[in-house]
């Protein structure tokens, strides 16, 4: 099974449903809803119930990026309480001020690799360090964030050799100097191309790049060519 698709944020950021929207009938079966923002997370959350997810075989929720002092307890509890506990909830380890807390969901924690920006969460080392508190967690791969801290790809190809087994999705773009998630480039794809054999085929692969409605299917050929393993589950009638 092939599993590829977007985050909403990189469709309409903060609108879901508009994402949602533009995402009927093009040829994607997984999705990110995402709420980087934390008064994103709630009205989301709320939101599940209502929203029509049928044509999505793998869905996953992105948590927000970081978090006032008061805010992230309340987010853990909003998460534990509405989200449905077999969607991976990705996050940012330089979000969490207490790993210990975040322990209690467990598998449902999907930790992602950051970009140079961050001051962890960057280097297979980093990461080890992160899945030592974290044991149950699984990873989400940022394949954009990784190029983008160490453009010869070294750096990816040794975290997917030590963390592949943990893998429940990739996020897939380009990644500027200004950490904005673009496009793919020629220069990115054929980058993503030396090490797309050690992505397990089943693991979904989530575009973040920044893109209009006319712009998601050349952007889901580029992301196949990028990782070509990856071929289409099923074409648009």
């Amino acid at each position: 099974m092939i599993l590829i698709g977007f985050s909403t944020g990189a469709l309409a950021l903060a609108n879901f449903d508009l994402a949602l929207s533009e995402l009927e009938r093009k040829p994607v079966d997984s999705v990110e809803l995402s709420a980087l923002r934390f008064p994103e997370l709630l009205p989301l959350l709320e939101a599940i119930p209502r929203l029509q997810l049928g044509q999505y075989r793998y869905i996953s929720l992105h948590a927000p990026s970081q978090f006032k002092d008061n805010e992230e307890q309340e987010t853990l509890e909003a998460l534990l309480r509405l989200a449905p506990p077999n969607w991976p909830i990705v996050i940012h380890p330089d979000a969490i001020s207490s790993f210990a807390r975040w322990r209690v969901l467990g598998a449902r924690i999907a930790i992602e690799n950051m970009d140079r920006r961050k001051p962890i969460g960057r280097t297979a080392d980093e990461l080890r360090e992160i899945f030592e508190e974290l044991p149950e967690a699984r990873f989400c791969f940022d394949i954009g964030h990784s190029r983008q801290f160490d453009t010869t790809m070294t750096e990816a190809y040794k975290i997917l050799q030590l963390f592949a087994d943990r893998l429940c999705q990739v996020h897939v773009s380009e990644v500027n100097s200004s950490s904005q998630h673009d496009r793919l480039s020629f220069s990115a794809i054929l980058a993503f191309e030396q090490i797309s054999r050690l992505i397990p085929r089943h693991v979904p692969l989530i575009i973040e790049s920044r893109v209009t409605e006319q712009e998601i299917d050349p952007e889901i050929e580029s992301v196949r060519r990028a990782i070509p393993r990856y071929t289409p589950a099923f074409m648009p009638a």
